[in-house]
């Protein structure tokens, strides 16, 4: 239609939004995230041809642009509003150089808008103020999308082919990785050093209660160490026992405590980590539906303003908004007498938009929370409360500290208090903490008022003991303010960055704890080793300041490419060079000082302790890296790469750890450790027969552990008794998840503090009584009985619906209907399937007489099959590490092109097998990387 207005958003969420705002001379239509990448293949990004870039559209991006191109087609001026970050001006210049290109579209006039937040307002000052797209943004952008592929495309081909199994290597990724194993390393060099203190409860001539800490003996402070042993303190506490005591001094102190400031992208992470349990991820997913708009009323409202900032200015409206809603719903006190305001102090902080608030305070969360789900509600009550108190009073607290004296002067004891006397912002809002040893001991300890000389009476002294404690994991809210502090990539791509990570499996969450995997630790010393510039802490964010200079137009962005690459395409040839006994070799060498500490007793902590002549040493499998004897495969002792403790000895550590014959006279028994963790094994399957294992429970020590025991748990399962009512026996047995109760379909995981081989018929029965049974799987429909009266149903499977009679097994073809079939088509299916099987007799039968001919064209099939799966894996591999260039930090995978170059070789280079892995054992299946925590939208490194 002639003069009409076409806008252009990221997701539909957002159009269906905004279109209801702009009106009938406006289409809104969606380029659905970015609409063009760089192709995933070498050549792309061109540093001979000054940075030449190759641009190609998404197979699924081609018909949304053709949507948008035939939206354009006549109007008068096309908006572009994608997000309002140097990622959306990026997806804005795609979508107007991709429509530019298109006939009839040249002469159209393509405008820039950007709004904060999705409100009617909002949405239509920005209408009325456009503006043409920034050039510096974009720039920044073609910096940051060059280097992250220049990174994955050239550094992971050679990780993967130095470092078998590896996935792939990153800017940003791979320094939070660092920051993730260097952690790890302390913890495990960590060594307790064991401290004393005193504690006294001393009581007023009023019979108050004051419990108060041994601070000074004999006018000297007490330091931390100076009691490091049970007998220490306890003749201290003998020497005080006998003393008279007053109060020494009262110090009282008025604390103000002021507001946090509101949620940056990162420290709305952090919190919602904290209090909320969410993910980087999943914050950031519920953020974009809270922006994006909900429906409330019959209209669809954006809720909280953009997501993606670390700015932490306030709007004058909104500022003003929170100052009327707090003087009117909590009293003028709690209100002060001018706004605050507040200032970033984070590096790289790009303050062009506000902080995340709501776009309405108004709304209270008991006002919308019908219209929002769990998830949306709780975060929205967490950016209410924290926008809310962020312009409230200060806390005022009363501080008293009392000194109490022995009169000998032979010792002084110091009790502490904290009483909230206006509680301020604290009315709405408490930033959690990362670490129960941030929070204030005292909590809110109120002590009776006493004045100095006052006599008072010792009623208790304990001595207590403590341990140095290790630097704790990182949560992924410590983690992502850690990265905040070095300057080390965006807010916005943290989510990204963790998950990239977890996908990989270089590190696992435990207990909301980031803990390195084995090969994530390779990973990190293998490009510390030799790409040691490119994960210094220092060096990224310098480079993160040189992309924030290009935004801010102080540098060329050719520049700073240039220099980049004409010392890391240095590093990398040189790498190219190595063998892969030659990295081993290097990464055995470096780890050897950690994981090999010297011994209290002087020997070699490299020496075998199983055969004793062997060396220790880095070995790869299939399943991950571990320490191995160099005298392997007759030598099979093998430890996890791990620090060992301080005072083990050479049995504790040495497995396999024979147990002896069987009772029976059968083959040996040993424990052994395995990639998963301790198991018990019979035999030592010299005859090809696959020896007889079962997994070793958590509560057991692999070194106590006996030859009855072991007996004992390879006989599992047992019969523990038969039910009291039903007579059905129940069983007890240690299964993939680990030890469980059995009675009938209906199972139960055994409880840590229970032993499956000790525990009664009662407790059985107790705990089987709140278990549920499985559900049998329902027929689709039963089509009958066969000849030997079993019948014959259908059901759904997990990959489409399948016939079933007895335990054979048959997937019904796709263009058969689930309606058409009949019992005897059903039949023909299920022989025929037994026929492949060898369980059908003379259909077996007739298919072991293949003639000849057919036996050639069979083979030559596979030939050629095999060819063609070969040629397709390489181009998965390229394709693969192209998508996930595009995710997160555009930080390509190697996984399907480190299968193609390793699955020719059938041994590697310093890669030596270990112990097998526990029965049922399996490497867990990688994930999918992905895509941008918004959920609509795919975006790259912002």
């Amino acid at each position: 239609m002639p003069g009409q207005n076409v806008v252009i958003v990221e997701s539909p969420a957002k159009a269906k939004t905004i279109n209801k705002y702009l009106g009938k001379d406006y289409t809104v239509v969606a380029s659905y995230g970015h609409v063009r990448d760089l192709p995933a293949k070498d050549g792309s990004v061109r540093p001979d041809e000054d940075f030449a870039m190759d641009w190609e559209l998404g197979d699924r991006a081609k018909r949304h642009v053709e949507d948008i191109a035939k939206a354009a087609k006549g109007a008068e001026t096309v908006f572009l509003a994608t997000d309002p970050d140097r990622e959306g001006e990026a997806i804005s210049w795609h979508v107007r150089e991709v429509l530019r290109a298109k006939r009839g579209l040249k002469d159209v006039d393509f405008r820039r808008v950007t709004f904060n937040e999705i409100t009617r307002g909002a949405v239509l000052d920005a209408i009325a103020t456009p503006r043409d797209l920034n050039a510096e943004l974009i720039e920044a952008y073609l910096a940051r999308r060059a280097l992250d592929y220049l990174v994955g495309f050239t550094l992971s081909p050679v990780l993967w082919r130095k470092l078998p199994g590896s996935r792939s290597a990153g800017r940003v990724q791979s320094v939070a990785l660092r920051l993730i194993c260097e952690r790890e390393a302390e913890i495990e060099e960590f060594r307790p050093r064991e401290f004393w203190t005193i504690e006294a409860v001393f009581e007023t001539a009023d019979g108050a209660a004051i419990p108060a800490r041994l601070t000074h003996v004999d006018g000297k402070k007490l330091d931390k160490f100076d009691l490091t042993d049970e007998a220490q303190a306890k003749a201290l506490v003998d020497r005080l026992s006998g003393l008279d005591y007053a109060v020494g001094s009262v110090e009282r102190k008025q604390v103000r405590r002021n507001p946090y400031a509101p949620f940056t992208t990162s420290t709305l992470q952090q919190e919602a980590s904290r209090k909320l349990g969410f993910s980087a991820t999943q914050t950031m997913r519920t953020a974009q539906r809270l922006y994006e708009g909900v429906e409330m009323d019959g209209d669809t409202v954006g809720l909280i303003t953009y997501m993606r900032t670390d700015g932490l200015q306030l709007a004058g409206e909104a500022i003003d908004g929170a100052r009327s809603l707090i003087a009117d719903q909590f009293g003028a006190n709690y209100l002060p007498a001018s706004p605050r305001i507040y200032k970033s102090t984070a590096k790289n902080a790009q303050e062009a938009h506000e902080a995340i608030r709501p776009t309405d305070l108004s709304r209270r969360p008991v006002d919308v929370s019908r219209s929002l789900g769990g998830a949306e509600l709780k975060l929205y009550e967490l950016i209410w409360k924290r926008t809310v108190a962020c312009q409230m009073s200060s806390a005022v607290l009363d501080q008293v500290a009392v000194d109490i004296g022995a009169l000998s002067g032979a010792a002084t004891f110091r009790a502490t208090g904290s009483i909230v006397v206006f509680d301020g912002f604290l009315k709405v809002y408490e930033e959690g903490r990362d670490d129960p040893a941030d929070s204030d001991d005292n909590g809110q300890r109120k002590l009776p008022p006493v004045s100095a000389g006052d006599p008072v009476r010792r009623t208790a002294t304990t001595p207590n003991q403590h341990f140095t404690q290790p630097p704790p994991r990182y949560s992924e809210a410590s983690l992502v303010k850690r990265l905040e502090e070095l300057g080390i990539g965006r807010p916005s791509t943290y989510a990204s960055i963790l998950q990239v990570l977890q996908d990989r499996d270089y590190v696992r969450l435990d207990r909301r704890r980031f803990v390195p995997e084995d090969r994530g630790r390779l990973v990190t010393t293998f490009l510390t080793e030799f790409f040691e510039r490119y994960v210094r802490y220092d060096f990224t964010a310098e480079l993160e300041n040189q992309l924030d200079d290009i935004s801010g137009g102080r540098i060329d962005w050719k520049s700073v490419l240039n220099a980049f690459w004409r010392d890391f395409s240095s590093a990398v040839d040189g790498a190219r060079d190595l063998t892969i006994t030659q990295v081993i070799d290097a990464l055995d060498e470096t780890l050897g000082p950690h994981f090999f500490p010297p011994r209290s007793d002087g020997a070699d902590p490299r020496r075998c302790p199983s055969c004793g002549t062997g060396r220790l040493g880095l070995r790869l499998s299939k399943s991950g890296a571990f320490l191995g004897c160099s005298n392997y495969p007759e030598c099979r002792y093998t430890r996890p790469m791990a620090v060992p403790g301080d005072g083990e000895d050479a049995a504790a550590e040495a497995f396999p750890r024979e147990l002896g014959g069987a009772s029976d006279g059968g083959e040996p028994v040993s424990v052994r450790k395995g990639p998963f963790g301790y198991y018990v094994q019979r035999g030592n399957g010299d005859a090809g027969a696959k020896p007889q294992r079962v997994s070793l429970p958590k509560t057991m020590s692999p070194v106590e552990v006996d030859l009855p025991t072991a007996l004992a748990l390879l006989a599992l399962p047992r019969e523990v008794g038969r039910h009291s009512e039903s007579g059905q026996p129940v069983l007890a047995g240690i299964g993939r998840y680990g030890p469980y109760l059995k009675i009938g379909n209906v199972y139960r995981n055994l409880p840590a503090d229970e032993d499956v081989l000790t525990i009664g018929i009662n407790r059985a029965t107790e705990l089987l009584a709140d278990a549920k049974p499985r559900a049998a799987a329902e027929p689709l429909r039963t089509l009958g009985d066969h000849s030997d009266g079993q019948p014959v149903a259908v059901y759904k499977g997990r990959f489409g619906p399948y016939i079933r009679h007895g335990r054979t097994m048959a997937s019904l073809p796709k263009a058969l209907d689930v309606e058409d079939l009949t019992l005897d088509r059903a039949i023909e299916l299920l022989d025929a399937k037994a026929a492949r099987s060898g369980k059908g007799g003379k259909a077996a039968k007739g298919k072991a007489k293949t003639s000849g001919a057919a036996k050639k064209t069979t083979s030559a099939n596979k030939t050629t099959s095999a060819k063609k799966t070969t040629k397709a894996g390489s181009r998965s591999a390229k394709a693969k590490a192209g998508d996930e260039a595009k995710s997160g930090s555009a930080e390509p995978s190697a996984t399907s092109a480190a299968k193609a170059k390793t699955s020719s070789r059938k041994k590697t280079a310093g890669s030596t097998a270990g112990s097998p892995p526990a029965k049922g054992s399996r490497r867990p299946r990688s994930k999918t990387a992905s895509s941008r925590p918004g959920g609509t939208a795919t975006r790259g490194d912002d």
